[in-house]
């Protein structure tokens, strides 16, 4: 009797030998080889490109803004989703409480148009460091003028958080009622410091 040979059990599944579609009767495109330029012998261009960019941008940041006001008044944190704030002289703090007024002035074309996610950010933003620069402001104050200003400033922080809240739900004519109450009690403020 004739051995009979055990056919093979396992199946390959990727042949050395492929089929190309040359073999096929069909054209063939070369494809470009894609090189790293940091692989290859050519010269770095874009990355000098993009970084001569990136300083020319960063030096005009730096003209723009006074480095006094960038290195005080904060920066972005993206590790933590929230600003540094460093702790500011009362001068620093008096100034920033300004600029609040001014800004909170020029919200009233956004709330005219309705614009209530914008809105909702900045007056979120303003009250997130306005209560560490009422509290340092307050030393820059006499004596006599420091329980005015208090009751002026526990006013303004009620203020924009009802407005904050309206603008929420978002109800129209309570969202203008408490934003002019915050811009009187803002504008009140910066009196005091007059």
């Amino acid at each position: 009797m004739g051995s009979l040979a055990k056919p093979n059990s396992t199946t390959t599944l990727c042949h050395p030998h492929h089929i190309t579609a040359t073999q096929k009767g069909y054209r063939s495109h070369s494809i470009p080889a894609i090189r790293s330029s940091s692989f290859s012998g050519e010269g770095n261009g874009r990355r000098q490109m993009l970084s001569a960019f990136l300083a020319a941008t960063a030096a005009v940041a730096v003209q723009s803004t006074p480095m006094a006001i960038a290195q005080n008044w904060g920066t972005r944190s993206f590790i933590k989703e929230r600003f540094f704030e460093p702790g500011l002289s009362p001068e620093d703090a008096v100034a920033r409480i300004q600029q609040t007024r001014e800004g909170l002035h020029s919200l009233r074309e956004m709330l005219e148009r309705k614009s209530w996610r914008y809105v909702i950010f900045y007056i979120r933003l303003k009250s997130a460091y306005l209560s560490q620069d009422l509290k340092n402001a307050l030393s820059t104050l006499p004596d006599y003028r420091k329980k005015s200003y208090i009751k002026t400033a526990n006013e303004l922080v009620d203020n924009m958080a009802e407005l904050d809240y309206y603008i929420r739900s978002p109800k129209i004519y309570e969202s203008y009622l408490f934003y002019e109450k915050t811009l009187k009690s803002i504008d009140d403020l910066v009196a005091l410091f007059a």
